[in-house]
This record gives C-alpha cells, sequence and structure tokens, in this order.
C-alpha cells in the first residue's frame, strides 16, 4: 500500500488494525523499513528485464521518426497549426533541416486551411475560449490533431470535442501520435546517425566527481495544499533538509539549463508531479536524470515509471510504509556510498533525449499525418481514454 495513504489531504480516512496498532512503534517502524529494503532489492532483477523489453519496444516507435522520409512527391503534406500553445508565438522549424523529415510543411496561416491535409489544436485554446475551432466545413480527408501534454485534472471541458478529432497527441504511450517529455536511448544506438545529434550521453559516477553535500532539492512553481505533492513535503521535511525553489521558495536563476544545474549539486531531487495520472511523467524528472541527482518521484506507480527507465534509477515515494522511513532510507543512502551507486551505475548505459517544445512535436505530427494519409479514423472516447 505504500505511504500514499498518509499524504491524502484531510478528508480520506484510513485504517488501523488492532493488531498492528498493539505492536510497539518503534519495531513496527523498523520491520517496514527492513521490509521495504528487501522488496526494492528483490524486484530490481525482474524489473530490469521487463523494462528492457518495453525499452525496445518503444525505442521501435520512437526511432522512427530520426529516419529520413522518403517519396516526398508522392507524400507530402501540409500541417496547419491552428493555435501557438499558451498563446506563445514562434517561428516554425523546418522539418527537413532540423529532423531529417522530408515532406513536411508548417504553417500557422489559417488562410490555409482549406488546403491543409492536416490541422493540429491545442487543447487548453479550445478548451479556454480563446480560440474556436475551424468554422469552415473540414475538407474531405483533412484530418484534426489533438494535441495536450497537461495531465487529465488539468485538461478541462474534454468532453466537448468527442468525435471531433482524427488522432490523438500525448505523452501517454497509447496515443495515436506518441512522444514523452523524454526518453532513454541505448547508448549502442547512439554510437552514430541522427540520433546522437539529440541524445545526451549520462555519465557514470567516478571517484573523480566532486562529491554532493546537499541532501535534497525541490522546485515548484505551481503551488497548492490540496496538491499531494506539497502534503509530502509538509511531512518529509520533518525529517530531513529540503532546498525549495522556485515561486514558493527561493528565486531560481533565470537562465537556460537552470534547474539541471541547480540539481547537479544535490544527491536527489524531488520530481512531483502536480497530479498522479498514466504515464504522466514531465521534465521534472528527466531533469534529475540529466543532472545526476537521483529522483524521488510521485506519480503515476512504480510500474508506469519502469517502462521508462530502470528500476534502480529512481526512488518512488510508495516504495516505503510511512514517510519517515522515506527519509530514513535517504539517510541511509547518503551514508553508504556503495549503495547510493547502485542507483546510479545504470547510467553508463544509456542516453537522454528531451524533445524541444513544439519544434519537434509539430514535426512528428507531421510524420504521422503523411503515414496514415487516406485514413479518417474518429476519436470516439477522447475522455474516457485519456482520464483512464
Amino acid at each position: 500500500m505504500g505511504v500514499w495513504a498518509r499524504w491524502r489531504p484531510a478528508g480520506r480516512s484510513t485504517v488501523t488494525s488492532p493488531r498492528a496498532a498493539r505492536q510497539p512503534a518503534r519495531s513496527l517502524r523498523r520491520r517496514c523499513f527492513v521490509r521495504a529494503l528487501k522488496r526494492i532489492c528483490s524486484s530490481v532483477s525482474l524489473s530490469a528485464v521487463v523494462f528492457l523489453l518495453l525499452l525496445g519496444v518503444s525505442m521501435l516507435y520512437l526511432s522512427d521518426q530520426f529516419q529520413p522520409s522518403l517519396s516526398v512527391e508522392v507524400s507530402a503534406v501540409t500541417l496547419l497549426i491552428w493555435t501557438h500553445p499558451f498563446g506563445q508565438h514562434r517561428k516554425l522549424p523546418d522539418c527537413l533541416e532540423s529532423y531529417q523529415i522530408s515532406g513536411c510543411t508548417l504553417t500557422d496561416d489559417a488562410s490555409a486551411y482549406l488546403e491543409a491535409d492536416a490541422v493540429i489544436i491545442h487543447h487548453r485554446e479550445i478548451a479556454t475560449g480563446s480560440a474556436y475551432l475551424p468554422l469552415e466545413p473540414r475538407p474531405r480527408a483533412q484530418k484534426w490533431v489533438w494535441l495536450n501534454y497537461e495531465s487529465p485534472t488539468h485538461t478541462p471541458r474534454l468532453w466537448l470535442f468527442e468525435g471531433v478529432f482524427n488522432l490523438t497527441m500525448s505523452y501517454r504511450t497509447d496515443s495515436d501520435i506518441f512522444l514523452p517529455y523524454g526518453y532513454l536511448v541505448p547508448r549502442a544506438r547512439t554510437a552514430g546517425g541522427l540520433q546522437n545529434a539529440f541524445a545526451r550521453r549520462l555519465s557514470r559516477p567516478s571517484h573523480s566527481n566532486r562529491p554532493r553535500h546537499r541532501l535534497a532539492a525541490w522546485v515548484i512553481s505551481n503551488w497548492s495544499g490540496r496538491q499531494a505533492r506539497v502534503v509530502l513535503y509538509y511531512q518529509l521535511r520533518r525529517y530531513i533538509q529540503i532546498d525549495v525553489f522556485g515561486l514558493a521558495g527561493r528565486l531560481l536563476p533565470r537562465a537556460s539549463g537552470s534547474v539541471v544545474r541547480l540539481a547537479e549539486r544535490y544527491m536527489f531531487y524531488l520530481a512531483l508531479e502536480n497530479s498522479q495520472h498514466t504515464d504522466y511523467i514531465t521534465e521534472k524528472l528527466w531533469n534529475a536524470v540529466m543532472a545526476g541527482a537521483v529522483p524521488v518521484v510521485l506519480g503515476p506507480s512504480r510500474q508506469n515509471y519502469e517502462r521508462f527507465l530502470p528500476p534502480e534509477a529512481f526512488i518512488h515515494v510508495d516504495d516505503f510504509p510511512t514517510v519517515q522511513d522515506l527519509a530514513r532510507y535517504l539517510l541511509m543512502l547518503r551514508r553508504n556510498p556503495v549503495r547510493m551507486r547502485r542507483h546510479l551505475d545504470w547510467r553508463g548505459s544509456y542516453s537522454l533525449h528531451q524533445p524541444a517544445f513544439w519544434d519537434e512535436h509539430y514535426c512528428t505530427a507531421c510524420r504521422a499525418v503523411r503515414r496514415t494519409r487516406g485514413k479518417t479514423d474518429v476519436v470516439k472516447d477522447l475522455t474516457r481514454w485519456f482520464y483512464s
């Protein structure tokens, strides 16, 4: 069950068995802590095998976007960006130059609507009323692509768009067009080719590395006392020092990559998602990985995280029966460099790619439109699927 029940905001009760209540508290906590450690260690081997299998399948899908496109004359398409996400206009990329995806023309000129093969529409703008769906009749065979990288908790009025779109694009692995916030690339795949230009090598810790004396950091911009991550923070800070940055803490430097450079000073980084949903694993995790800090994660289940990275690459809060046990484990790792290395040695086998918002997303969508040309299936259960 893990510590999740103890983090829930007021209003939800938990039940403790009479037998457990009679046991001495200190002895019970010690047994729970030892049991948690054994469970972590015993699950690593099986979880590693599962991760490698899932990673292989994902790489078959993701690596396609780095292969040169063929038959430009036959399958060239025009993708219309209907709304710039969050109203932030930016120059559109050249997909061939940036990603070797040929046969794609990107435009944000609404007058090209009738000639466009597909229209990509970001959910936030049409849901809040700052933009509207095209009013003109949809041309025959034109595809509408639903684009969204927010969690279901922050995706309002989804039911208004049932039966409207033809393709979905999001961080979910079962999207029609899947592109996560980040993903690992086995080192053997980055020895050459275009993918090497995007994936950044992860380094293994060595004796020459400067030791990290600071324990844990957390960067947060959206603070709400109702969020599980804030409840967790208030409990965890009773036992360990946590340096908080962002709107709710110290000022964070505005320089590019500042979160990664900050996390490089710490042993652990709290990668706590604002809500917990399937596959919703954001840049919070990948910034920690890039920095060489061990991410302490709150989000979907451990099994879900293990679809994206090795089981020892992160510490899941649900691995521990109480917040205090989680704190004890972090403090134990600080005192035990050998045990700490178990969470870092995997890095030598991988590189990390974090897709650039939104250039790579547009070009990836354009490639998918080309490959599904002539098909105009309709997404009928958008709400049920995304909330599942």
